[in-house]
């Protein structure tokens, strides 16, 4: 299995500038893997500040969902890949599922498990961004709910999988392992 980090934080609490500035220690060429969809203006505004910031020292590509076989087609080609995030992948996951309202957990589990397998695989390194949502109030509906759950168990899962996991808080990474 290639080195897996995994790095976690609230919302603009760092991790992002954290995880590029590890994924940076591999050298180049590098791979920025977005999983966020710019549905609207704020959200491409968002999606530029990023591009911006990394320089064009990476390449970016955009995968929403399938992220397991994003992984397996860059691994080897490039020195470090970036995947950021997981919580978005999640969310963007649960939107798909919900229109079949069928076992929605069930098949975003499905997906973790691959994603575990795929970089169990990985010969790449690889570096998962991902947000610490259960720290909050419990959200008032029941898909916010099974987002919040969700979003625990693969955090937990990932952060079990890789060789590194890292919190960052208000700008501070700590190490967790």
């Amino acid at each position: 299995m290639a080195y897996t980090i995994f790095v976690t934080g609230g919302a603009r609490s760092g991790k992002s500038l954290f995880a590029e500035i590890r994924t940076q220690e591999f050298g180049a060429e590098l791979v920025y893997l977005a999983t966020a969809e710019a549905l609207d203006s704020e959200m491409e505004e968002r999606v530029k500040r990023h591009h911006e910031r990394r320089g064009a020292d990476w390449i970016t590509i955009e995968e929403p969902i399938h992220l397991s076989q994003a992984l397996a087609r860059c691994d080897g080609q490039y020195r470090a890949i970036l995947v950021d995030c997981v919580t978005l992948w999640l969310s963007n996951l649960l939107f798909k599922y919900e229109d079949a309202a069928e076992n929605i957990e069930e098949r975003i589990l499905e997906d973790l498990q691959r994603l575990k397998s795929t970089l169990h695989g990985m010969v790449t390194p690889v570096i998962l961004v991902s947000n610490e949502v259960g720290m909050g109030i419990v959200p008032d509906n029941s898909l916010s709910r099974l987002f919040r759950d969700i979003a625990g168990t693969t955090n937990q899962a990932l952060a079990a999988t890789a060789d590194e996991a890292h919190v960052v808080i208000s700008g501070i990474p700590l190490k967790l392992k």
